[in-house]
């Protein structure tokens, strides 16, 4: 929907495309030379000059979209190119083109522009000139130069202009589509797209742009309108809501039928791009003829009106848009619509030295060409060009339709940008243009519906989930019905009945009824969140308290140890008892610490080996990526090729249709033909028989011999054109057959090709698939090879922690092994000291006995007192040790009775998880048990309800089995009411016949009177016959009727019954009335005849009075036909009866089989709900087990304890 217009010329005040003014304005004096760049007032096609958009920087503007470009991932050459193909377009329309005065032909007296655009195109100079003024086009079977006058050229200029700057677009697209990788084999069913158009477009110059943009609007609009109202108001109907439909009169299909509508049976069905498409072939047809057949043919259309301006009254005409009143002028409508090509530049633009601009035009084919243009041209109007190609007006309609087929399969939102005010000033609204723009694009009708309506709708299970919680106790335990949960919800909720209407599968409410719910819904969470709160808030605060009075514990008990290590600190024994006993501990240390070290040795080991199978696992890792990745590209690579092929399959599609239209149109063509030929041969056949009338003449007058002669002569001429004229349209038809056969053979051999690349695309599908399922299995693998990496992590860090916390305890045991060696050491020193101390007092002892010998026994009593008090001291000593081990062992005593009231608690707890593990276990057992049961007695209500429902299947089947066979011998009792009727029919053809004798006698002679007479009485009696025959096939008929009573199987065949019936009594009726006219006659003729006359008019009054009692008995039938009427419609109604209640009886079987289906379903939940439990049981069994290991490892330690204290209180 690119306008290309913009590029050549533009309304006043307005900008040609924003890239051409950022270009110019570039600061790059480099690029500005490489391209031959100049200021904008020197380039004709910037209508306009240097038109500057308020608050817009072009310079700033160009130095984003060279960002933008390398966001994109253009690379620096493509740039280049494209502002080089930019500046060439400006380049071209600076071309100067001049008239020869003496021919047809314009020449270009200044090539200088031409040899810069040359020159930025990849072009030759002198290619390109003679292809704009001298093209070689093709002339039957012959090439020859055209010559070009000033105002072709120029229009071959702006053509291509607008065609190269058109395609360069085009390529920008899709390269931008191939760097967001939007490749049609990555494209899926779900995506969001933004489509951004300018709205209605009412200027004071309208032209054929703007009846294509307001055209889109109108599609638009009607997206709009049917989304917001009709698609709104549907669903209300859809779900039941009681509503009136409401008709805001916003139907704009006639506007878009005036548009496009397409040829359908005459040209007053043909919209206004039919009749344009039809003009730009029709020979000599000019913008004013095509206005004119405009009004001829929308005249009386109510959205079609002449020009209301002076300027375009003569050449245009109005449009009544959704938006208002547009006058377009159609200037130049016919050339726009075809905008043909030079297909000479298009050659020489091919052949370019430089690649990109080739690239742009690879792949142009059937291009509007001099050669089809001039063919619209010739004295007959043959197109035999057309179907190559397709106009403008045809391909937006095109572009125009794949975009409303895409909006219809999406979920559309609109977004209406609204002017404030014409001055572009802030802070300023001028209601008048706001409201509207708010009522030309429907707002203020989509606010007045939702006033009206009821804009929000939620779904029942969502409504019930959402909800629920503002009315806890209105819905009971157990299944219930979407719907009847939700009535009990909003009963419970205390809504008011207008504000809200409950649909077959959503609730509907008005405006502000959500909002409100919202409101109290969060409500009531904050007061269950504060209950919550609360709730924890005081289980913190408790397990803070007990938490305090467990520290208040443990403070009292390292007191009394405190206090006894105060007594015990300055006592020799204890101070001695505390260095020798490390000592003890040595060899039993050095055990530990071997242990500590093959231990270490063991979990060093095992860090190899986890290192090494990390590597391993790294490397097939690394392979196995190497392979996805391998994969990937392979698959992408194949996907590239599927979407060329798609490409390519789709071109081949396009080129089908093209060739299936042109072979269409050749067809209607060959029918024209034939058409034209017939209607000359019938001109030929009328010639020659003008010719022989003339003959006639001139041999029946002499007089006018000459004149006649001349006669003759024109007349055999004007056959001889004919004849002549119908040769060559038989030469042209041959013609066309031959081209027809090489189309169909092309067509077929496209067809072919189009069968290889669907097969193609195929064999690629199934390859796609296996390379799909490849890669599923190679990301199932390294998935479990991720998994089984993580769970290596875990153990590696599992082993890492225990490894550092045997680290740190054999850190801890190597230290306290080096402060007992240090202490050992330094007992061992004050053990040397101590014994040379006892060496020396033993000598000084030596040389005191000798001094002392003399004192010996003076001294006896003074050592036995000192011995004694010895004894006592130690006693003391020993008193207070045996003191302290006392409150030591008190102290031990307490501690183990703390350790084991520990144990005790934590025994309790172990058994209230346990017994709480197992109730919730046996309550989950209990409500699965009771779901099983609930679920199981459904599941036997819904079987029975189906039992039920297929008994009532089965009897319906054989009452309609029964009411069929009553039905087939009802159908042969009619069969043989019809042949009782034949014989009836054939009786009253025999009475017939004889009345018409009895007619003859009585003219032939009065004496056969009698013989009349006993004919009229045997007519009367074979009538009372026919009609007790009649009755008595009525009488058959009542009861057939009466019999099918309850039929509705064969009512139209009872009904066809009835109604051949009628008519045979209405023709009984007719013969009856012939019978009374006969009677008539036969009466007038006994008037005239003597006593034997009166005889037979008495049996005429007798045949009369029975001709009475058959109208009579015929009412009798009619009163009978209206009883039968009133049985058939109780039948018909019975019937309907019957069918509701099978529908009935088949939508309760479908409403129990989703109900099965629902009870499957939450069954299967639950049994994944058990699953859980038993995974989450298993999982606390596990724990509990790992529990009872580290109870049992800290019992032994504590027993280990208990016994090295029982060990030092014996060793002390």
């Amino acid at each position: 929907l690119l306008e290309k217009a913009r590029v050549i010329q533009q309304a006043k005040d307005e900008r040609c495309f924003h890239i051409f003014y950022q270009l110019l304005s570039s600061r790059d004096e480099d690029l500005r030379s490489q391209l031959l760049l100049e200021q904008p007032s020197a380039y004709k096609y910037l209508s306009n000059g240097q038109l500057p958009v308020p608050g817009v920087d072009d310079n700033a503007a160009f130095e984003e979209t060279l960002q933008a470009m390398d966001i994109m991932g253009i690379a620096q050459e493509e740039r280049v190119s494209i502002f080089r193909v930019i500046s060439a377009v400006l380049q071209l329309g600076s071309m100067v083109f001049k008239q020869d005065r003496n021919a047809d032909q314009a020449s270009m007296p200044d090539s200088s522009v031409a040899q810069k655009a040359c020159h930025l195109l990849g072009l030759q100079v002198n290619d390109l000139v003679r292809a704009f003024l001298r093209p070689r086009i093709r002339v039957g079977r012959e090439f020859v130069n055209k010559s070009q006058s000033q105002e072709q050229a120029v229009f071959a200029v702006e053509a291509i202009s607008k065609a190269i700057y058109e395609r360069l677009f085009r390529w920008l697209v899709t390269r931008i589509n191939r760097s967001l990788d939007r490749s049609k084999a990555r494209q899926s069913a779900h995506f969001i797209g933004i489509l951004d158009i300018a709205g209605f477009e009412i200027f004071e110059l309208n032209s054929f742009e703007q009846l294509c943009i307001n055209y889109t609007n109108e599609k638009l609009q009607q997206l709009f309108n049917h989304t917001m109202f009709i698609l709104e108001q549907e669903e209300y109907q859809k779900e039941g809501i009681e509503w009136k439909f409401i008709d805001f009169g916003l139907d704009l299909q006639p506007t878009i039928d005036l548009i496009e509508k397409t040829p359908m049976i005459d040209k007053q069905q043909m919209g206004i791009f039919a009749i344009l498409d039809e003009e730009c072939w029709f020979p000599k047809a000019t913008d004013k003829s095509f206005v004119e057949k405009l009004q001829r043919n929308f005249d009386q259309h109510p959205k079609f009106a002449k020009a209301s301006l002076k300027k375009s009254a003569i050449n245009g005409f109005s449009v009544l848009h959704y938006a208002g009143r547009v006058d377009y002028s159609a200037d130049n409508w016919l050339q726009k619509n075809q905008d043909p090509l030079n297909e000479n530049v298009v050659a020489v633009l091919q052949n370019s030295s430089d690649q990109f601009v080739a690239s742009l035009w690879k792949g142009v084919d059937n291009v509007v060409g001099l050669a089809a243009q001039a063919a619209s041209e010739t004295v007959f109007g043959q197109r035999t060009k057309k179907g190559m190609f397709r106009t403008v007006g045809q391909l937006y309609k095109e572009q125009l339709a794949r975009l409303m087929s895409v909006l219809n399969n999406t979920s559309p939102n609109f977004v209406r940008c609204i002017i404030p005010n014409h001055e572009k000033r802030a802070g300023r609204l001028d209601s008048v243009l706001v409201l509207e723009q708010l009522r030309c694009n429907g707002v203020l009708e989509g606010i007045r519906i939702c006033r009206q309506g009821y804009p929000n709708r939620i779904l029942f299970h969502e409504f019930k989930q959402r909800y629920e919680i503002l009315c806890p106790g209105a819905i009971p335990k157990g299944f219930m019905d979407g719907r009847q949960a939700v009535e009990r919800m909003v009963r419970s909720l205390e809504l008011d009945s207008t504000l809200y209407r409950i649909g077959q599968s959503k609730v509907f409410f008005r405006a502000g009824v959500v909002a409100f719910l919202e409101e109290e819904r969060d409500k009531r969470l904050a007061e269950y969140i504060v209950g919550f709160q609360a709730c924890a808030r005081g289980f913190l605060a408790r397990r803070a308290c007990q938490k305090r009075i467990q520290q208040s514990n443990a403070s009292r008990v390292i007191q009394r140890n405190c206090t006894a290590y105060l007594r015990l600190r300055n006592w020799a024994w204890w101070r001695l008892y505390t260095k020798v006993r490390p000592l003890l501990q040595v060899t039993r240390q050095e055990e530990v610490v071997q242990a500590k070290d093959a231990e270490i040795r063991q979990l060093r080991e095992a860090g190899d080996r986890a290192a090494t199978e990390l590597a391993d696992y790294k490397q097939s890792y690394a392979q196995l990526s190497a392979e996805s990745h391998a994969m990937r590209d392979e698959l992408q690579r194949e996907r590239d090729s599927l979407a060329e092929a798609e490409d390519a399959r789709e071109k081949l599609s396009a080129k089908s249709a093209e060739l299936s239209a042109l072979l269409e149109e050749l067809r209607l063509q060959l029918e024209e033909e034939y058409a034209k030929c017939g209607r000359l041969e019938s001109e030929r056949r009328a010639g020659q028989q003008l010719l022989a009338d003339t003959e006639e003449q001139l041999e029946a007058s002499e007089e006018a011999k000459q004149k006649a002669q001349m006669e003759k002569l024109a007349l055999e001429a004007r056959v001889r054109e004919l004849e002549s004229r119908t040769a060559s349209l038989d030469d042209q038809s041959q013609k066309l057959a031959v081209e027809k056969r090489s189309l169909e053979e092309r067509l077929s051999e496209i067809s072919s090709d189009l069968a290889e690349e669907e097969e193609r695309g195929r064999t690629l599908a199934k390859l796609k698939a296996k390379h799909e399922s490849i890669i599923k299995e190679l990301e199932e693998r390294l998935q479990h090879e991720k998994d089984s990496r993580q769970d290596f992590e875990r153990a590696k860090r599992r082993l890492e922690s225990e490894l550092a916390e045997r680290t740190e305890e054999l850190e801890e045991a190597t230290s306290r092994q080096a402060e007992q060696q240090a202490q050992c050491a330094r007992l061992e020193e004050e053990l040397q000291r101590l014994q040379s101390r006892a060496d020396e007092e033993a000598a000084a002892r030596g040389l005191a006995q000798k001094s002392a010998r003399d004192l010996e026994l003076l001294e006896d009593l003074d050592v036995e007192r000192a011995a004694r008090d010895r004894a006592e001291k130690q006693k003391r000593d020993l008193s207070e040790e045996l003191e302290a081990l006392k409150l030591e062992f008190e102290d031990q005593q307490d501690s183990n009775n703390v350790q084991q009231e520990l144990n005790r608690r934590r025994n309790e707890e172990m058994l209230a998880l346990k017994t709480a593990l197992e109730a919730e276990q046996a309550a989950k057992e209990t409500q699965l048990a009771e779901a099983k049961q609930r679920h199981a007695r459904a599941i036997v209500e819904l079987q029975e309800q189906l039992e039920a429902g297929r008994r009532a299947r089965q009897t319906s089947e054989k009452a309609r089995q029964q009411l069929e066979t009553e039905a087939t011998g009802l159908a042969a009792e009619a069969k043989s009411l019809g042949s009782a009727k034949q014989e009836s029919d054939r009786k009253r053809k025999a009475l017939e016949q004889r009345l018409l004798e009895v007619e003859a006698r009585l003219q032939d002679s009065e004496a056969r009177h009698l013989e009349q007479a006993d004919l009229a009485e045997r007519a009367r009696k074979d009538a009372e016959t026919s009609q007790a025959l009649l009755e008595d096939a009525e009488a058959r008929l009542i009861k057939a009727e009466k019999a099918a009573s309850g039929l509705d199987v064969q009512r139209r065949e009872l009904e066809a019954a009835l109604e051949e019936e009628t008519r045979q009594k209405l023709e009984l009726q007719a013969k009856q009335r012939s019978a009374e006219e006969s009677l008539h006659r036969l009466t007038e003729a006994h008037a005239e005849s003597e006593a034997g006359r009166q005889q037979l008019e008495r049996q005429a009054a007798t045949l009369q009075a029975q001709a009475v009692e058959l109208k009579r008995k015929a009412a009798e039938d009619a009163e009978v036909i209206s009883e039968l009427e009133e049985q058939r419609g109780k039948l018909r109604r019975d019937c309907e009866g019957l069918a509701s209640r099978l529908e009935e009886a088949q939508a309760h079987a479908d409403k129990m089989e989703k109900g099965r289906r629902k009870m499957a379903g939450e069954f299967d939940d639950l049994q994944h709900a058990k699953e859980t439990l038993r995974k989450e049981l298993m999982e606390l069994e596990r724990r509990h087990k790992k529990f009872d290991e580290r109870y049992a490892e800290l019992q032994a330690r504590s027993a280990q304890l208990q016994a090295d204290k029982d060990r030092l209180t014996v060793e002390a």
